[in-house]
């Protein structure tokens, strides 16, 4: 089992940035690759960024490359979300997850087994 927290959520004007964080508990943090999705009122929930328990790859959605970057400390058991050039449309609440490492970065939703409780983030115009 393993319990993931985010945190770092807020409310951020347009252009702005802001770093999300989860920290994970349980079993050992460097078996599993990590994820980040969002889901926004109405929609479904949708993947943003990934990346390998080495961290030597990862994976960003069309929409964020270019602005967000991801990373991990494992000797913290974090993984951060760094959001830059923020706009209206980012707007969602953001999960943190975990899956077994295959050895490639996963994403699709299928391919994590542990999921954080969530992190609103809010973008103004």
């Amino acid at each position: 089992q393993v319990q993931l927290v985010e945190s770092g959520g807020g409310l951020v004007q347009a252009g702005g940035s802001l770093r999300l964080s989860c920290s994970a508990s349980g079993r050992t943090f460097t078996r599993y690759g990590m994820g980040w999705f969002r889901q926004a009122p109405g929609k479904e929930r949708e993947f943003v960024a990934a990346i390998t328990w080495s961290g030597g790859s990862t994976a960003l959605a069309d929409s964020v490359k270019g602005r967000f970057t991801i990373s991990r400390d494992n000797a913290k058991n974090t993984v951060h979300l760094q959001m830059s050039s923020l706009k209206p449309e980012d707007t969602a609440v953001y999960y943190c997850a975990a899956g077994n490492d295959r050895g490639f970065v996963l994403t699709a939703r299928g391919g994590y087994d542990y999921w954080g409780q969530g992190t609103q983030v809010t973008v103004s115009s």
